[in-house]
């Protein structure tokens, strides 16, 4: 599997998330951008879930359908529940970061996979659902980790 550079104009990899991108902040997904994707891929996905939750993995974002030509998403960006998933906070679209107060700052693992074949999941899947989907498909990913803490 090849690898791809994701990165964001709001913080660098395992560095602070700014607040305007929390959950306490109104939940305005950050900008992200990402090197070209490998020929042959069909559409992107993207994940972002916290494994430092008290509870276990918390998922904050979960997106397919980004058409294989893209390189990036505009902060806040609307992309509509066709191709959204349902983050553990119960809602779809993006979940900011918002780690128990009092605890060391969490990490926050944004995955973005390049796809072979169109994932097929409609609005309202689950992280779970995302990684079925994607098994056996996927042609490069990158990572991009920030961290927060209140």
């Amino acid at each position: 599997m090849a690898g791809m550079m994701l990165r964001s104009a709001a913080f660098n990899d395992h560095t602070m998330i700014p607040r305007r991108y929390s959950h306490e902040a109104g939940d305005v997904s950050p900008p992200l951008e990402w090197s070209e994707a490998p020929s042959g891929t069909a559409e992107l996905a993207l994940l972002c879930e916290d494994p430092d939750a008290p509870t276990g993995t918390f998922t904050h974002w979960l997106v397919t359908g980004i058409p294989a030509d893209s390189d990036h998403l505009d902060a806040g960006v609307d992309l509509g529940d066709r191709h959204v998933g349902r983050n553990d906070f119960g809602q779809r679209g993006y979940g900011g970061p918002h780690p128990p107060a009092g605890d060391d700052p969490h990490r926050y693992f944004f995955r973005l996979y390049a796809l072979a074949e169109p994932s097929g999941l409609a609005g309202g899947f689950s992280a779970d659902d995302l990684r079925r989907a994607i098994e056996g498909k996927v042609l490069a990913s990158g990572t991009l980790v920030g961290t927060y803490g209140r």
